[in-house]
């Protein structure tokens, strides 16, 4: 997959996406940037050794490398593929534009990570089962990676689920950042519909006992 260098930061084209976005950035980072929508303290890493939002690190942070995800090596399957599942949920509904990743070094990088959208509750024994909205190979890089998606594809999101199948040889994998680009709207409550009755009907309601059913109205 093409990729090009700028400023630390590389770009990686979809194979059905093939053009790249020129967004501004800040120390807040890109202008699209989804971090202050993301339910942090809710997303969940499996088969990992620590929570999954020490991967999900606002833009200032994307290069720090002190704090990372990963993999147990303890529940590494018998044909050595390393499973790891990653659910991100938002605070409201999102178009999802990219995926920032930086993972490594060497062969702890995982060979590729595979995008599911609206799967709050999948685990392990769903991913055979299910098919990826998108997945990208990932190459051995140390700089942060930008994987453009089909946003037609990722539109109305609630939660986004990575899935990184393998490792690139080693016996654990490595992420140490994971950031999101695109546009967020909040989500709206269903309204709360309340009937009123203009007329009480007696069959509606339950008998009193000793009335036998029957009231007396006084009418003025």
């Amino acid at each position: 997959m093409p990729h090009n260098h700028h400023d630390g930061h590389c770009s990686h084209e979809s194979n059905d996406n093939d053009h790249e976005h020129d967004h501004g950035t800040s120390d807040l980072g890109p202008n699209d940037n989804l971090f202050p929508h993301i339910d942090r303290a809710n997303v969940v890493a499996l088969n990992a050794t620590r929570e999954g939002s020490v991967a999900v690190k606002p833009w200032d942070q994307r290069n720090n490398e002190e704090a990372f995800l990963e993999s147990d090596a303890d529940d590494q399957l018998s044909n050595n593929i390393l499973l790891r599942i990653l659910r991100i949920p938002f605070t409201g509904s999102i178009k999802l534009r990219s995926l920032l990743l930086k993972t490594g070094p060497g062969d702890q990088t995982p060979t590729k990570v595979a995008l599911f959208s609206n799967q709050p509750s999948m685990d392990f024994n769903d991913v055979s089962d299910k098919v990826p909205v998108q997945e990208f190979d990932i190459p051995q890089d140390r700089n942060v990676a930008e994987y453009a998606v089909k946003t037609a594809k990722f539109n109305n999101v609630s939660s986004l689920t990575l899935f990184f199948p393998a490792s690139q040889g080693a016996d654990m994998t490595r992420i140490y950042y994971v950031g999101l680009l695109g546009h967020w709207t909040e989500r709206k409550s269903d309204p709360v519909i309340t009937v009123y009755e203009t007329q009480a009907n007696l069959a509606d309601h339950e008998k009193i006992q000793g009335t036998d059913g029957k009231f007396n109205t006084t009418q003025s």
